[in-house]
């Protein structure tokens, strides 16, 4: 049985509305579209749906029983279509972003703020992960899109978008004062404590290789899951860090820890938002991407 839609729709309207001219008002149809349209309705389905009452028209029992299946779907619909315009005026929806702590912290979490001034009602969503698994959530779709830090090798399918310039520096506690105002050559930090982050991340991976470029291997005292728990290690002594200057330059201003000085600065590397090209993306996600400047 093929049965247009819009039929139930019609017959939705006049077994509310009790009449077929008011059905045909609400619908912006005239009245003997409504009747041909029941009448349809009627010959495909085999049976009677409505009968004429003195103030309008009624349902039969075959159509009371219609009713309560259509009514439920046609309402079901309905409030679709308004959580989809309520997405559409931004009034509800979320979005899912994946970032790390460091580009949270630095870059993203202002313009959060600002968002959510803006439209309250939406819900964001962050997921907190390193570089690497930022990826494979927006590989996979369940992140709208992604704010990582270099280097990373992304697949074709994805836009990646440079947005902001990070340097990479080694810092120091007390303990180590004499090294204040010395260049070092990296090759001396083989000799000393150090605090890095654990090798699953992006920042780690670009150390290393930077390091190995200039023959030099550490091998940390500590490594760990966070930069601002290097710094705090590196305030108590523990050992040289070495953290995106942006987690210690509050220290370094009040003079609680010392940015060492080498014969060559780590290359600056960037902070960078990764879309699927593939991926659908909301309006509300699309409102964020254009706060961004993007």
């Amino acid at each position: 049985m093929n049965i247009d839609l819009e039929y139930y729709k019609i017959f939705y309207h006049v077994a509310k509305a009790r009449s077929f001219t008011q059905a045909g008002e609400e619908l912006c149809i005239s009245q003997p579209a409504v009747s041909q349209a029941i009448k349809l309705l009627e010959t495909n389905l085999g049976s009677r749906l409505f009968i004429r009452v003195p103030k309008g028209v009624k349902l039969t029992p075959e159509g009371e029983v219609l009713l309560s299946y259509v009514q439920k779907g046609y309402e079901y619909i309905m409030l679709g279509e308004a959580q989809f315009r309520k997405m559409l005026d931004l009034e509800n929806g979320e979005i899912r972003i994946g970032a790390s702590d460091m580009t949270l912290q630095f870059y993203l979490l202002p313009y959060l703020e600002k968002f959510h001034e803006k439209f309250p009602k939406i819900k964001v969503t962050v997921t907190n992960a390193p570089t690497p698994e930022t990826l494979e959530f927006l590989y996979e779709g369940k992140i709208d899109f992604g704010v990582v830090s270099e280097p990373f090798q992304a697949r074709p399918e994805t836009e990646v978008i440079r947005v902001r310039e990070i340097q990479d520096i080694f810092v120091a506690g007390s303990r180590f004062r004499e090294l204040e105002g010395e260049v070092l050559r990296y090759q001396s930090l083989e000799k000393l404590p150090t605090i890095c982050l654990e090798r699953n991340t992006s920042t780690r991976r670009y150390l290393d290789d930077f390091l190995s470029e200039n023959n030099v291997r550490l091998k940390p005292e500590f490594e760990l899951a966070m930069s601002d728990i290097i710094v705090k290690f590196a305030v108590r002594n523990l050992g040289i860090g070495c953290v995106v200057k942006d987690f210690a330059q509050e220290l370094i201003d009040r003079n609680q820890l010392i940015e060492l000085r080498f014969e060559k600065e780590i290359p600056k590397r960037h902070f960078c938002i990764i879309i699927g090209n593939h991926n659908p993306i909301s309006k509300a996600a699309k409102e964020l991407l254009g706060m961004l400047g993007l």
